[in-house]
């Protein structure tokens, strides 16, 4: 089984996980309503996505 030599330093483990911090939700403007919504998905407004009704409209 392999075993590490020396102890891996705290710099270098969190320059490893360097990467794994969270990122904010991007959202995108909707071409036809205007509203905010999430890239690739469904607006819940309209139902519509990629220019097809996939949804029946949400009522307010």
């Amino acid at each position: 089984m392999a075993v590490p030599k020396r102890k891996v330093s705290p710099s270098r483990r969190n320059m490893r996980r360097s990467h794994h911090a969270l990122e904010a939700n991007s959202y995108i403007e909707d071409k036809d309503t205007g509203e905010l919504r999430r890239p690739h998905h469904v607006d819940l407004k309209t139902g519509m996505y990629r220019g097809r009704q996939i949804l029946s409209p949400k009522e307010d």
